[in-house]
């Protein structure tokens, strides 16, 4: 079975000048503003980094719920942010880490047995395994 997904952006301009949308096949995102100040000056719109967090954190956490699962446990509530570090290095910028933070109440779990799971999920998930770089969790389990 392949499942096929798709994303596409539209750029007008130059580099620092321009702007751009980004568009998703389900509709969350339609024409969504894109450019340089929003990407490496702090200014309103998205960013391809932010989107890969965003990405990055909801496979994680569906994975952890799937392994949860197949573990007999059911999480009552779990909250995955992914911090995305984009750096200059040599031959010009690069996502050089990904950071995962979860919190998670799973009833009937331990705290060592989540983070187990946890672990597993971090690197069974299909968007760290494409992913490149060095990829680190933390774990915050609420009895």
């Amino acid at each position: 079975m392949t499942i096929k997904r798709r994303g596409s952006a539209v750029w007008s301009g130059g580099l620092k000048d321009g702007k751009g949308g980004l568009t998703t096949e389900s509709g969350a995102l339609s024409n969504y503003t894109y450019g340089f100040s929003a990407r490496f000056e702090g200014q309103k719109g998205s960013n391809p980094e932010e989107l890969i967090g965003a990405a990055h954190a909801g496979c994680f956490t569906m994975a952890l719920s799937m392994i949860l699962g197949e573990a007999g446990l059911t999480a009552e509530k779990m909250e995955t942010s992914a911090e995305v570090a984009l750096e200059k290095v040599d031959d010009g910028f690069a996502i050089t880490s990904i950071h995962l933070a979860l919190t998670g109440k799973v009833p009937g779990a331990t705290k060592e047995q989540f983070e187990e799971l946890a672990g597993k999920a971090k690197a069974g998930c299909p968007v760290s395994k494409v992913l490149d770089t060095k990829i680190t969790l933390d774990v915050t389990f609420e009895a």
